[in-house]
């Protein structure tokens, strides 16, 4: 009996390390992606800090608020993209368990 329950702890243990180590590969993992886009991000700023500094300097002068609108937009429609991808993942989702 004592020798069965022995086992049976021994077993959660290793079930329990097993698990630890998965996360811990994800946590290793989800860190390189992390990394990855901080310096995406940053290449991203310093392009745009360029391509805004070109425009001003640009002749004849160039409708910097127009373009700034453009950037807003363009944003916008970026973000109910996104909005649009994750609500049809969550009907998948949905309809992959009826």
């Amino acid at each position: 009996q004592n020798e069965k329950e022995l086992q049976d702890v021994v077993k959660q243990q290793e079930e329990k390390m097993l698990q630890l180590i998965d996360k811990s590969g994800e946590v290793t993992r989800l860190q390189g992606e992390v990394s990855h886009l901080k310096r995406s991000l940053q290449r991203a700023e310093t392009e745009a800090k360029v391509l805004w500094e070109e425009v001003r300097g640009q002749e004849p002068k160039v409708d910097t608020a127009y373009i700034q609108e453009r950037v807003l937009l363009r944003q916008e429609v970026d973000k109910l993209r996104l909005l649009l991808l994750e609500k049809e993942d969550e009907n998948l989702l949905l309809s992959d368990k009826f």
